[in-house]
């Protein structure tokens, strides 16, 4: 079966569809799309984040995924690929050569491009914030030495932090403290003006 973003698929159809395909599709509300490339600077901002979730939640309930996990909104009829992850669901404690999808997340990580920053502002963003489970979404820029954390404040609300080189880095639903420069460390970007 061939996906063309103009004819409306079911759920289990993009499933089954996107396990033997060799390009990743995101699914929104029965239209696919298919996803583009990353840069390699893209990769090493993803790539350090997960190292620090990783190495930070080994022995908790709780595990980081990366890029080819597709996360669930089950709100918005969606499937999307977040850039990182963490979920605490046990059921993911342990995965199984069927597992294809995580619907609980605590953490979702998007690293900004220029051509999914939008998307990644305005759609994911909406969607996320329908998870009942989600505490923090965090937005990294690749283009500039700038990071968004959008956390969950109550039962409804939600408030943005804006860090900038120099400031720390708190993932309060992992309970995960770090440099800045630990999330940009051989990406090539400069974190001060005038630095290389």
């Amino acid at each position: 079966m061939k996906l063309a973003d103009d004819i409306y698929v079911t759920e289990t159809e993009y499933l089954a569809h996107e396990v033997r395909s060799p390009v990743r599709h995101e699914y929104v509300a029965g239209r696919i799309h298919a996803m583009t490339g990353a840069s390699l600077r893209h990769n090493v901002i993803a790539g350090n984040i997960f190292a620090l979730l990783r190495n930070h939640l080994r022995g908790s309930p709780c595990r980081a995924f990366i890029a080819d996990t597709k996360l669930r909104v089950a709100k918005t009829h969606s499937i999307y690929y977040p850039d990182v992850l963490v979920t605490c669901d046990p059921q993911h404690l342990s995965v199984g050569p069927a597992d294809q999808v995580v619907d609980n997340p605590r953490l979702i990580v998007e690293v900004l491009s220029e051509s999914t920053a939008a998307t990644d502002r305005r759609e994911k963003l909406q969607a996320y914030r329908s998870l009942p489970t989600l505490l923090e979404y965090m937005l990294v820029s690749q283009d500039e030495a700038l990071i968004e954390i959008h956390r969950r404040s109550g039962d409804i609300g939600w408030q943005l932090a804006t860090l900038t080189a120099g400031d720390p880095v708190e993932l309060k639903s992992v309970e995960l403290l770090t440099d800045f420069a630990a999330i940009y460390e051989e990406s090539g970007l400069p974190l001060l003006p005038g630095s290389d």
